[in-house]
């Protein structure tokens, strides 16, 4: 323990983000395994976050004027959706990566609503806190938990049909194709 907050006895300089909130550690094996689905790698996952990375393959999320692609696993007609202040831990995709991801996880074969999210901020962590939720960012708490999500909180977005934003990424990629001479990029 450290001035009010745990710590790691061993804590490295990159355990702790710019907010001195500590993260559960993690192994790291890029491209290696298979998706484990509710199986959450906290690195990855906070790295997409941070950096509005598709969660799926590491790559740019799509990213229109109408906002970054979102895919939550939630009912259309969910209340809280539909206005601001819902929150999420699953991080932005690209357009393929949302296709492929509703098809394949068996969560988002369920149910899941596709958004363009044009104001959005970090709001907390999913951490341990010995009594398990979530912690905002101004909670005293803060300096007692060990992080495992960056928490998203949406402030501006719309709910939008998946298969017409594949069909529109479709026809920029197209485009793109024409315009550099090549075939179209998967990003």
């Amino acid at each position: 323990m450290r001035g009010g907050g745990i710590a790691y006895a061993d804590e490295g300089p990159y355990e702790r983000d710019d907010l001195g909130v500590l993260w559960k550690r993690v192994g790291i094996s890029p491209g290696k395994g298979r998706p484990e689905f509710g199986n959450v790698h906290f690195l990855r996952q906070r790295r997409a976050m941070r950096r509005l990375l598709c969660q799926i393959c590491g790559g740019p999320s799509d990213r229109t004027d109408d906002g970054t692609l979102w895919v939550v696993g939630e009912d259309a007609d969910e209340p809280e959706l539909h206005k601001p202040g819902f929150v999420t831990t699953h991080p932005p995709l690209c357009v393929p990566c949302a296709v492929t991801s509703v098809g394949a996880c068996p969560h988002l074969r369920k149910r899941h609503v596709a958004l363009r999210v044009r104001a959005f901020v970090p709001a907390g962590v999913h951490a341990a806190v010995y009594d398990a939720g979530g912690v905002a960012f101004e909670s005293w708490r803060l300096g007692w938990v060990l992080a495992s999500q960056l928490i998203m909180e949406f402030q501006e977005f719309t709910v939008v049909d998946l298969e017409a934003e594949h069909a529109a990424y479709l026809k920029r990629a197209e485009a793109r194709g024409r315009v550099s001479g090549g075939p179209p990029d998967h990003h």
